[in-house]
């Protein structure tokens, strides 16, 4: 199969399975469908890409195995935290509701499942390459994606314990990594994906793949990530959560620093 007919044809079942979850948030005004499905669509795509391309079996197996663990691990915490276990609307889909009409919604689905398939050229990348042995890149990539996956699954396991318990309403979280960056989660995110391009660099025109992990991190730092997430924060935390802010990395875990009073930051 061609490397067109397989965009293609990824294309059209992620719109399919968007064109799904919309007609479900029009009947349950609640969006958050939308993260389940754009996780789980990538884990697809790299078993289709896998099944159609022209990688030898150690390498498809390898693509399958660390792409699909990935997007099972995130697509359960997904749906235990955000169907199952949460009934109301995540903030950033509440907000957009009341300004968006249904049109704008089906875009906004419609968009990511574009945005699956853009992210996914790595995957393809990887299927496509036909060398016979696995080159070093593709094991320091794996092992890098590694880190990323342990690393993003504490912090989930942290945040979920913290939010589990009655006293911590309305505190923020400052447990485990939570205590050197404020999202830990996004940065481990991005590590995962830097994982993927690395892998992707041994494949021929491999390079192509830098711009996922480069989207993503502009995506966090300036669009979807930290700044509607910390927008929400400051609007239910308030006070406790500039002082959090004060003192804790954005983005990449590093040590906290001492707290400044918030009087002198106006001066």
């Amino acid at each position: 199969m061609s490397v067109f007919a397989q965009l293609a044809v990824g294309w059209g079942f992620c719109s399919l399975v968007m064109l799904v979850a919309w007609l479900r948030q029009r009947r349950t005004n609640n969006a958050n469908l939308v993260d389940v499905a754009w996780t789980a669509n990538l884990g697809l795509l790299a078993v289709f890409y896998a099944a159609t391309g022209a990688a030898p079996w150690p390498r498809a197996l390898l693509l399958v195995a660390v792409v699909g663990a990935w997007s099972a691990r995130l697509t359960g915490h997904l749906v235990r935290t955000r169907i199952v276990g949460e009934a109301e609307e995540d903030g950033r889909y509440r907000d957009l509701r009341g300004r968006w009409s249904q049109t704008t919604f089906f875009a906004f689905f419609q968009a990511q499942a574009l945005l699956d398939v853009v992210l996914s050229v790595p995957f393809l990348l990887v299927a496509r390459n036909a060398a016979p042995t696995l080159h070093p890149l593709e094991i320091v990539g794996v092992a890098v994606w590694i880190v990323g996956v342990v690393g993003e699954s504490i912090a989930d396991r942290q945040l979920d314990r913290f939010r589990s318990r009655p006293e911590n309403r309305g505190r923020t979280c400052r447990d485990g990594l939570w205590r050197y960056s404020r999202h830990p989660n996004y940065f481990f995110e991005w590590v995962i994906w830097c994982g993927f391009a690395i892998v992707a660099l041994a494949a021929p025109w491999g390079w192509i793949g830098l711009f996922a992990p480069a989207l993503l991190l502009v995506s966090i730092l300036k669009v979807t990530g930290i700044p509607p997430t910390e927008a929400r924060a400051l609007a239910m935390r308030g006070d406790d959560y500039r002082a959090y802010q004060r003192t804790t990395s954005a983005f990449i875990p590093w040590f906290p620093r001492t707290a400044r009073p918030a009087v002198a930051e106006v001066q």
